[in-house]
């Protein structure tokens, strides 16, 4: 059988049963890696939030026993 290089020409496929892929699809780029990006962005901005609140509530926590410590 014949081995085709070109994956948007799968001889021995039965007429083309594979679906058609872009470069950036076949780059592993495709429309659905932007959600990909997105959620791991969104991942990321949250987590950002929470250390911004503990390095926050940390500098409260040491400004109140810094006074306390001098008085």
């Amino acid at each position: 059988m014949t081995v085709s290089k070109n994956i948007n020409n799968p001889v021995g496929q039965g007429g083309g049963q594979r679906k058609r892929q872009s470069r950036a699809e076949r780059q592993n780029n495709g429309p659905h890696r932007n959600l990909d990006r997105q959620g791991a962005a969104d991942l990321k901005a949250e987590l950002l939030r929470k250390m911004r609140e503990k390095a926050v509530a940390a500098e409260d926590a040491g400004q109140t026993g810094d006074t306390a410590a001098q008085s």
